[in-house]
């Protein structure tokens, strides 16, 4: 039964037990039930339900209602049944170890393959089909170079190679190197500051090929990049698994032609140029763990001079801090999509920006310019999904930039905060949202429903002229107030976007009323 129609029911009764009047009971009980009526308000969002209590001094903040409607943009995972290891064979095995002398096993020197050595630098050349190579040990100032005609196999088995003069590791070879780092081993590799010519050979990194490189095992490698990058390849990169730390490069981390493409592993890596850059093609992560400490572009696919290249970026899942001190964090000059995954971008120029287009489907997405925009996309954004703080620096600057295009929200949590943004369109747009007025760093911004339910708690990064404020929580025709300060207890919060915890009220600023998709209440609108 009905509590409140239960207790109804049992007036009469606790009247007579109690010995006093019903008229007095009835009274005592009904404001009992205003006062209970208080604790509980209902949010409903894409068929989730959450209760928000308040007591007149503090609310719950809502952890559980999230929407979001069908995704758009790149669902391209960049599958390539080529690379994996298990999908190839090789049946047979040569050795080099590294350390006071050079010792070479090949059980293939009538079959193929060649290997020869001069003052620390081993040269291999193969026409043999199914052979891996296994490098262990030190040296100081060697090398090892390939020339194959077929795809191998190369395992680095707790090998440590310097190179005073060149590259460490050179695969002057277009076929797929499969790179293994050998499970439970550490491995390092350091080029020279300048480089010795070989011919017209190509040399760009620490570890270069000529083909694709691709990255597995449960090993680490360490590389160091004295004259460019410390990995790279005309052809493309993909990290299944390993570990990859980049100490320093005098460019880039991981270079690329034609793609990168992460299923796994982890990359660490500090550089004075690019942190991970494809520079006539595309990127895909899919999964792995990626901390870039850069003073260029942390993330990139670009296009040089070909037109016809399509340098789309689509992020899937995995875990992406940046940091760049002078460039942008994560860039794509043709379509990014972001299906999911956990992204910190903090960059000087913009913290996430596109050529052309920009979806956001899921995702914990934190982008933050110190003298730009958090998320500018030069063509059109439309947010699906997944939750979404970026901080642009002053006006002009803005926390969304889309210019004069189509800014479409049907689903997501998103906020926008600097000198100014880009409004929603409200024609295509099916999420409301509310542009609001300047904010104080540090400071607390509360938005509660006319009845207490909470819509917003945020921690302030910095202070801004403009917000954008975006969520499932946000209803049509409904009043809201606004608290400035106060506190919150218990709290877990993403990038200052409060998901639980009690909100004590600080000072009420301001109310609004939301009168369609967009309501402006204060702040400046760019371009768009």
């Amino acid at each position: 039964m009905n509590e409140r129609k239960k207790q109804t029911l049992d007036v009469a009764g606790l009247a007579t037990r109690r010995g006093i009047g019903l008229p007095m009971l009835t009274l005592l009980i009904m404001t009992s039930m205003i006062a209970c009526s208080k604790d509980a308000e209902n949010i409903t969002a894409g068929g989730t339900t959450s209760t928000t209590a308040t007591t007149g001094s503090s609310v719950l903040i809502d952890s559980t209602t999230t929407y979001a409607s069908t995704p758009e943009g790149s669902t391209v995972t960049a599958a390539n049944a080529d690379d994996l290891l298990a999908n190839s064979t090789f049946s047979s095995t040569v050795t080099i170890g590294f350390g006071s002398t050079i010792t070479i096993t090949n059980p293939m020197a009538a079959k193929g393959v060649t290997i020869t050595e001069a003052n620390g630098d081993v040269t291999i050349n193969s026409t043999a089909s199914e052979v891996a190579y296994v490098l262990t040990g030190t040296t100081t100032n060697g090398s090892v170079k390939v020339y194959s005609d077929k795809k191998f196999k190369l395992t680095l088995n707790g090998v440590n190679i310097t190179n005073n003069d060149g590259p460490a590791i050179n695969i002057q070879s277009g076929k797929r190197a499969f790179l293994i780092l050998a499970d439970n081993t550490t491995n390092s590799l350091t080029d020279g500051t300048t480089y010795t010519a070989s011919g017209t050979e190509d040399m760009k990194g620490t570890l270069f090929s000529e083909g694709q490189l691709i990255f597995s095992g449960t090993g680490s490698l360490t590389v160091k990049g004295n004259n460019k990058h410390a990995i790279a390849s005309d052809d493309y990169i993909r990290l299944i698994s390993g570990t990859i730390i980049i100490t320093s490069a005098a460019s880039d981390g991981i270079h690329t032609k034609d793609a990168f493409i992460a299923d796994g592993g982890t990359a660490t890596m500090t550089t004075l140029g690019d942190g991970i850059q494809c520079d006539e093609g595309y990127v895909v992560i899919n999964n792995g763990t990626f901390t870039i400490n850069v003073v260029d572009k942390g993330l990139s696919a670009s296009y040089d001079t070909d037109t016809t290249i399509d340098p789309y970026m689509t992020i899937n899942g995995g875990t992406i801090t940046i940091n760049s001190s002078a460039g942008e964090g994560i860039e794509s000059k043709s379509i990014l999509t972001i299906n999911g995954g956990t992204i910190t971008a903090k960059a000087k120029d913009d913290g996430i920006n596109a050529g052309t287009f920009i979806y956001i489907n899921g995702g914990i997405i934190y982008a933050y310019s110190t003298s730009n925009d958090g998320i500018d996309s030069n063509g059109k954004i439309t947010v699906t999904g997944g939750k979404v703080v970026s901080v642009g620096s002053t006006a002009p600057e803005e926390g969304f930039d889309c210019d004069r295009n189509t800014f479409k929200i049907t689903g997501g949590f998103m906020v926008g905060i600097g000198g100014a943004t880009s409004s929603p369109t409200a024609s295509v747009s099916t999420q409301p949202s509310v542009i609001l007025g300047a904010g104080t760093a540090n400071q607390l911004i509360n938005i509660q429903s006319s009845d207490g339910a909470e819509v917003l708690t945020f921690l302030i990064p910095r202070s801004y002229a403009t917000m954008l404020f975006s969520s499932p929580k946000l209803k049509s025709t409904q009043s809201y107030k606004v608290y400035t300060g106060g506190s919150v207890s218990n709290g877990t919060n993403l990038n200052g976007l409060y998901t639980s915890g009690t909100y004590m009220l600080g000072t009420q600023s301001s109310t609004f009323t939301t009168n369609g998709m967009v309501t402006k209440v204060g702040g400046s609108n760019g371009p768009g």
